[in-house]
């Protein structure tokens, strides 16, 4: 399939995504329980300044304001109707920005859950999913979205239901999932099962990975995991910038510039082909990011007590596979 991201990864031995949408919108003034969708027709500038921050700090692939952008969670905002125009705004100010860049800078339009939870254990059908993610998928392709970025997925069937959604539009795609349960995401999914999931699927993704979760330790576990399993799919590491904290009214999180550069060096000797981060990374993290990869030399694989001792301890002893023989037993990471 010939994309801009194919050919990007043709090329080059990693790429470098973004950083987080949410905490830099808030830190613009984006208030809480107030739709980051809205601002793409409210506050265009805005959305175009948190793009061109990711270009700026050297970011190959930036997602676009649209994570939320599906019926059922705008629904919560009455804005159900408005799914297709969001999203076209999400990717078509993301296309001003990349095409302006002066280097080939892929826009990937952000498709998250739907916030649902699938049948049988929940009502959400996988009819109903696979319509949510087409309409959204819709409005991002006629925006101009290079390729869709399904994100922070829990459930294997969600999961698939947006592989089916991205053949329908006829878009390329890439899908992470979110493991933040002692190796194993909300809903149970390892990595070694996601790896069997992804290898499966009649429309695969063009990479996958890990995003989010409770700390960059476990998202690199998690992404060692992947590497196991012996598959050639390029594969996606997108970690929080340290651990979370309430401090002044607000969520902060711990994580320096200069840790987010040793976790992406790990994150690439680990085996990952894209990598950035997830909450509370910001421009200056990508910008340490982007230079400590290229600057320092490609080493080997690292080992759990290398990623602990560089990163701080994994939140759980379990990498959720069933084999902790090699994880090294430490507390629980109370910050750094």
């Amino acid at each position: 399939m010939t994309n801009a991201l194919s050919r990007l990864l043709s090329t080059h031995d990693w790429l470098m995504a973004d950083g987080a949408t949410g905490t830099n919108l808030f830190n613009m003034g984006l208030s809480s329980g107030e739709a980051p969708e809205f601002w793409n027709a409210d506050q265009p500038d805005n959305i175009r300044k948190l793009y061109q921050w990711a270009v700026d700090a050297g970011s190959d692939i930036f997602l676009t304001n649209s994570f939320g952008g599906n019926a059922s969670r705008l629904k919560l905002h009455g804005a159900q109707g408005r799914v297709h125009e969001l999203n076209r705004l999400a990717a078509s100010l993301g296309r001003e920005v990349a095409d302006k860049a002066g280097r080939p800078v892929v826009v990937a339009g952000s498709v998250g859950p739907t916030g649902e939870i699938m049948a049988p254990m929940g009502t959400l059908t996988h009819a109903i999913a696979v319509e949510m993610f087409h309409e959204q998928a819709e409005g991002l392709k006629a925006g101009g979205a290079d390729v869709l970025w399904v994100e922070t997925i829990s459930a294997a069937a969600e999961y698939q239901a947006a592989a089916e959604a991205a053949a329908l539009a006829g878009m390329p795609w890439c899908g992470t999932m979110s493991f933040d349960t002692a190796g194993r995401t909300m809903m149970g999914v390892t990595s070694a099962a996601m790896v069997e999931m992804v290898e499966k699927l009649a429309n695969p993704p063009l990479a996958f990975g890990a995003n989010c979760g409770v700390g960059s330790s476990d998202l690199l576990r998690t992404v060692l995991g992947f590497a196991a399993q012996g598959s050639e799919r390029p594969v996606i590491a997108k970690g929080n910038a340290g651990i979370p904290k309430y401090k002044d009214g607000a969520i902060h999180y711990d994580g320096t510039p200069a840790l987010m550069a040793d976790y992406a060096v790990l994150a690439r000797d680990a085996g990952a082909r894209i990598i950035g981060g997830c909450c509370g990374t910001m421009p200056e993290h990508l910008r340490a990011m982007r230079q400590a990869l290229e600057t320092r030399p490609k080493g080997p694989r690292p080992t759990l007590e290398a990623i602990s001792a560089a990163l701080g301890a994994f939140s759980s002893a379990s990498d959720g596979t069933g084999d902790d023989s090699g994880a090294p037993k430490r507390e629980r990471r109370r910050g750094r």
